[in-house]
């Protein structure tokens, strides 16, 4: 029994090197750390349990069968953060590259059934080279069934990929069917083909960085959620982050013990908005002194600026928040602005996360460049997945709430629950002086007369007392009370039940 112990221990401290401690060491030079270390430092100590540590691949072509190292790339098995069970795989850059074979993704695969069948998290950690080109047809059919569950697991239970080094060719896909994916600055990219490549077909001269790194996908493309300086970081924020977020769609949002009182108000509040109607302020402003204990987890903070999306607790319980921000673009909606909101709310909607929305929009960015980009199908997006949501939507108008941009962000008229506003909201079909000048045009060339004309406008619908007229804002609120009265209509809305016609699946403007 000895020798088989002492067997077992032999096999596992050489599966647990990796490609050996030259290629960890590497891995160590290049600012990363190897797979086991991150998922050391990501699950609760001494949680992990590693499956299929002695995989092997079985591939015999090109001189394979003499190189064969235990776990074949990719750590994959179960923990917990925070105390609740989440499903992880992290490939091993030091074996083959963290290159996918048919072995490697089969472990991948089983990881993923466990996830969907067990309802819990599963995190990808990427740090890998492409499909084993040993491998051919069996490397591509193992990406096609990853790819398969991470569509049959969507809305079902959260995925979340981290990439933490290289993510190029066939392996871009998985995390891009994900729900969020998180980069490390400087040392991760994703692309589909590398500058090598690119440099070939199109004759363009660009590094791994400038091609997919993570400045670019997180202010340009918008394919990363967030960027950190490190993988600690990455990996601490990750922790964070499942605090927020349910085990899947049916669990309902965790909820964690807060000493913030539900009516703690905030006077501060009551002089947030400017005297001057063009005057921006900042919306993190009212965010964090709105929810407990000031603790908002931004989404997509660098891309698409003048909307804020992100997870904060309210009475300790996970809510998704949406937000105008007027320090950007006076906080217009445009196609990035919209497709960004669009599908945080959808996400929410997957898991039953409740929505608040603040609202201080002057409208569409208006122009060719955004016409000519599809703004109407993007804007349409955002309409379509407030519309769609079933979960309970509560909206604060705060100021500007103009045209079309009133009805789609959030209105009573798409379902919205609870919809509040401060009494400096003014909602209208557009600004004053515009209104005036359209309705009275015959009057252009009088100054003053117009200028009676604006003000007019001004006093009868530059507030919000005409949709409290007609029902459409449920109530005027003042500003320092705003916490409170968002608490209370979440815990009024805590059993809400609603349900869509049967479909076999809506087709959202994409």
């Amino acid at each position: 029994m000895k020798e088989v112990i002492e067997e077992l221990e032999r096999r596992r401290d050489n599966a647990r090197l990796g490609g050996g401690i030259q290629r960890i060491e590497a891995q160590h030079k290049r600012g990363k750390l190897t797979a086991r270390e991150r998922i050391e430092l990501l699950m609760d100590e001494n949680s992990f349990e590693e499956f299929d540590t002695f995989v092997e691949h079985r591939c015999a072509d090109f001189g394979m069968e003499k190189s064969k190292t235990p776990g074949d790339g990719v750590v994959t098995g179960w923990g917990t953060i925070n105390g609740r069970v989440v499903y992880v795989f992290a490939k091993d850059f030091t074996v083959f590259g963290g290159s996918l074979s048919q072995a490697h993704a089969q472990k991948i695969m089983k990881i993923q059934d466990m996830a969907l069948k067990n309802r819990a998290p599963i995190i990808g950690v990427f740090d890998a080279g492409g499909a084993r080109i040993q491998e051919g047809v069996d490397a591509l059919g193992g990406y096609g069934e990853v790819f398969q569950r991470n569509v049959l697991a969507s809305g079902v239970i959260p995925q979340i990929s981290v990439i933490m080094g290289p993510c190029a060719g066939g392996d871009v896909y998985s995390p891009a069917m994900t729900d969020f994916i998180f980069m490390v600055k400087d040392t991760s990219y994703m692309f589909v083909t590398g500058p090598d490549v690119v440099k070939t077909v199109t004759n363009e001269t660009v590094t791994a960085e400038e091609l997919g790194g993570a400045k670019v996908h997180t202010t340009k493309s918008s394919i990363a959620d967030r960027a950190y300086e490190n993988d600690v970081e990455a990996l601490l924020q990750m922790r964070r982050l499942m605090d927020f977020l349910p085990s899947n769609n049916q669990s309902g949002v965790p909820v964690l013990p807060t000493s913030d009182s539900p009516d703690r108000p905030d006077y501060s509040l009551d002089t947030l908005i400017p005297d001057n109607p063009n005057k921006p302020y900042d919306i993190k402003e009212l965010i964090l002194k709105v929810v407990d204990e000031a603790d908002f987890f931004e989404i997509q903070e660098a891309y698409a600026r003048n909307i804020v999306t992100g997870f904060a607790r309210m009475e300790g319980r996970t809510i998704g928040i949406v937000a105008n921000q007027p320090m950007v673009l006076a906080g217009v909606l445009d196609s990035d602005a919209s497709r960004k909101a669009a599908r945080f709310v959808r996400f929410c909607d997957c898991f039953e996360i409740p929505i608040v929305t603040f609202v201080d929009v002057p409208g569409f960015l208006p122009g060719t460049a955004q016409e000519y980009g599809g703004l109407i199908k993007h804007g349409a997006k955002l309409l379509f997945a407030y519309a769609e949501a079933t979960v309970p939507k509560v909206t604060l108008i705060t100021r500007k709430a103009y045209g079309g941009a009133y009805d789609v962000m959030s209105s009573k008229h798409i379902r919205g629950d609870v919809n509040y506003a401060w009494p400096t909201a003014e909602i209208a079909v557009m600004g004053a002086k515009g209104a005036a000048e359209i309705l009275y045009r015959s009057e252009l060339s009088d100054p003053a007369k117009i200028q009676v004309r604006i003000d007019e406008y001004q006093r009868r619908f530059a507030n919000p007392f005409v949709a409290a007229e007609r029902g459409y804002i449920d109530e005027v609120i003042l500003p320092h009370g705003t916490r409170r009265r968002i608490c209370r209509a979440l815990n009024m809305l805590r059993n809400k039940t609603l349900e869509n016609p049967w479909k076999k699946h809506d087709n959202i403007p994409l």
